[in-house]
């Protein structure tokens, strides 16, 4: 007997390597037999959501989860929410993650935070978005893998992966950069890559990370920007050899951005085209 076809079209929702596990393990699910998972080749996608639906519809809940509340540290002043307000589908293909300026439980802005934790986490690989992104003094938008051990090794020895973070008074120049032991919060190694002409706001970009062991690389619509090998971190602890979790936010305010001021106008929308994960190679 094989799995059904609707267990086989959630699995291939979330990865079809996870698909093509139960149509190839057949009924030995249901025997208790023991059934090896596949391990994806180099390059197979592991992970992908484009963001098909209706407008106003809330993201994939087999694919993420809303992170809520105010507990994120960095003094960031918005309150995260899991309000299709704050994030939703545009109809279009697209997510929206919209920061607002509203009175929201103790809070003068409101946005949303959205992860894979429990859904999913990989070691190693190419991890990929195509965002438009948000402008204006106090904004922070961002792009980031946060390792998934982080609830029983907690940050920074969990390690984190910033793909990208934008500045909304920089609106030309995105940051990546890596988090660990002793090389956390401003002493982060990081790197900048900035446009030649308008800024990110203007239109959707690929901000991409290709992980091994041993070596993280950044990219911006596939220009290389930044390697990042143990190399540099002085004899400093390498943490990136476990899987991590995909988190997609727009934060309001906090120690990297300031707070907003008048100039700063809301609402403002982070776009997310795709997100992307392919598997890759341990080496």
């Amino acid at each position: 007997m094989r799995p059904s076809p609707v267990l086989v079209a959630h699995a291939l929702a979330r990865s079809p390597v996870a698909a093509a596990w139960l149509v190839a393990c057949g009924g030995l699910l249901l025997t208790g037999a023991r059934c090896e998972a596949p391990v994806p080749t180099p390059g197979e996608v592991t992970f992908e959501d484009t963001f098909d639906g209706a407008a106003g519809s809330l993201p994939d809940p087999e694919r993420w989860v809303f992170e809520t509340g105010t507990g994120f540290g960095n003094e960031q002043l918005e309150f995260a929410t899991d309000r299709a307000d704050n994030a939703s589908l545009d109809g279009e293909g697209r997510l929206a993650i919209v920061a607002r300026r509203e009175s929201f439980r103790g809070r003068s802005f409101t946005a949303a935070r959205l992860s894979t934790k429990g859904t999913f986490a990989q070691a190693y690989g190419r991890f990929e978005a195509r965002l438009k992104l948000p402008r204006g003094q106090g904004l922070w938008p961002a792009f980031w893998l946060l390792g998934d051990d982080i609830e029983s090794n907690p940050w920074p020895a969990c390690g984190e992966i910033d793909v990208m973070e934008l500045r909304g008074q920089e609106p030309a120049t995105i940051v990546g950069s890596v988090h660990g032991p002793g090389y956390s919060g401003g002493g982060a190694l990081h790197a900048s890559y900035t446009l030649d002409v308008g800024t990110f706001a203007d239109a959707f970009h690929v901000f991409a990370v290709e992980w091994e062991p041993e070596r993280i690389r950044y990219f911006v619509d596939d220009a290389l920007y930044q390697t990042v090998t143990p190399s540099l971190l002085s004899g400093r602890s390498w943490v990136f050899d476990h899987p991590f979790r995909v988190i997609l936010n727009v934060a309001v305010g906090g120690n990297f951005v300031g707070a907003p001021d008048d100039s700063t106008p809301f609402p403002q929308t982070m776009l997310v085209d795709f997100v992307r994960v392919t598997a890759g190679s341990e080496g």
